[in-house]
């Protein structure tokens, strides 16, 4: 479902560690990386974000809810 998809997660999840999420998103087929671009498909934003949501925002780069990422 997630194939060749680039993920970036930031901020704390509710309902799972940031490693269980990596997992899922990988175990789906795709890709988590540690910095936003221009490249990057989607931001998981949890609790408090940090500047990876406003560098998201900046680019034009998809962001979704910890809750929205559930429902993908």
């Amino acid at each position: 479902k997630f194939t060749d998809k680039t993920f970036v997660l930031t901020g704390s999840m509710e309902s799972m560690s940031r490693d269980e999420a990596k997992e899922k998103i990988k175990n789906l087929g795709g890709h988590v990386v540690g910095t936003v671009s221009k490249n990057t498909d989607f931001v998981v934003v949890g609790e408090n974000p940090g500047s990876k949501y406003n560098k998201a925002k900046s680019l034009g780069v998809k962001t979704i809810s910890e809750k929205e990422f559930l429902l993908l």
